[in-house]
């Protein structure tokens, strides 16, 4: 289950972000993670040679509860079976070769997102979805992708969803947003200005905000209520951590979806029969044109 693992996972994520002392309790655990889970603060500490206060603050800067949350989720990484690491494209790669590597960085990824989503702010980012009278959902480059696919998905079930690609019109259309309102701020990077900017706008005209970006504290983030997060994947020459992160980002925003959709069951499944029906009914349309 997704809410007892991620410990190691989220180390991973942070590590290179980490205060100095952080970072020795956190290269510690990484190479001991068995012994680790045995031990108190002060006891992981006094192994890495910093404090019992460091570990606490290791556990914050981990967006977790405490030390204890930290175990939990460690040991539950120790049950999983052994995962393939993300691997990169080669010179003169087989096609063979790359469907496999592909194929494997994109379920790891999935995976490791799965750790990292905290069901709390799931939670409260579903409601506050299901309550808004429109969702705006802001996103540049690649992340304007997932933007337009969250849209015409929520679209489907009735929800007032809506993307612009020019950010004048989004700061347009934020301006007239209100309370119940909802701003969906999507950036991998996590430090996207065009999207940090949008989210403060949301924030200062007390509109709603959710973010999804890769693991840590960033620009956005700051800006953002609710803050959902996807893997960092770490492929350095064909960059082939853009596929696997768009991968994560459509997995969170489905999940999102469905959430949303499940909780009126009935009503959502009446819509989707008469938006279905609706394009059925405009592609015979267009046959009868072309006859």
């Amino acid at each position: 289950m997704p809410f007892i693992n991620g410990g190691i996972t989220r180390i991973n994520e942070m590590l290179s972000s980490l205060p100095p002392s952080e970072k020795k309790i956190a290269d510690y655990i990484l190479k001991n993670p068995e012994k680790a889970i045995s031990l108190t603060a002060k006891e992981l500490g006094k192994r890495s040679k910093t404090s019992g206060a460091a570990v606490i603050r290791l556990c914050k800067s981990l967006n977790l509860k405490g030390f204890h949350d930290l175990k939990i989720r460690i040991a539950g990484d120790l049950q999983r079976k052994e995962e393939y690491g993300f691997r990169d494209i080669d010179p003169n790669e087989t096609t063979l070769s790359i469907i496999d590597k592909m194929t494997n960085n994109s379920i790891q990824t999935i995976r490791e997102t799965a750790h990292l989503l905290d069901m709390d702010q799931l939670h409260t980012g579903v409601q506050l979805m299901n309550d808004a009278s429109k969702i705006l959902f802001i996103g540049v480059g690649a992340s304007g992708m997932i933007a337009r696919d969250a849209v015409q998905k929520f679209i489907r079930i009735n929800k007032n969803a809506y993307v612009f690609e020019d950010m004048h019109m989004a700061a347009t259309f934020v301006a007239n947003m209100g309370k119940k309102d909802v701003v969906f701020g999507i950036s991998f990077s996590g430090e996207t200005v065009e999207i940090a900017n949008m989210l403060h706008l949301a924030k200062k005209r007390e509109v709603k905000t959710i973010s999804l970006t890769k693991y840590g504290k960033w620009p956005v983030t700051e800006h953002a209520d609710i803050k959902l997060y996807t893997s960092t994947t770490r492929e350095p020459i064909f960059r082939s951590g853009a596929t696997s992160s768009r991968i994560a980002q459509l997995q969170v925003m489905d999940i999102l979806f469905m959430s949303v959709a499940t909780l009126q069951y009935p009503v959502t499944v009446k819509h989707i029969d008469e938006t279905r029906d609706a394009v059925d009914f405009f592609k015979k349309g267009n046959e009868k044109i072309k006859k």
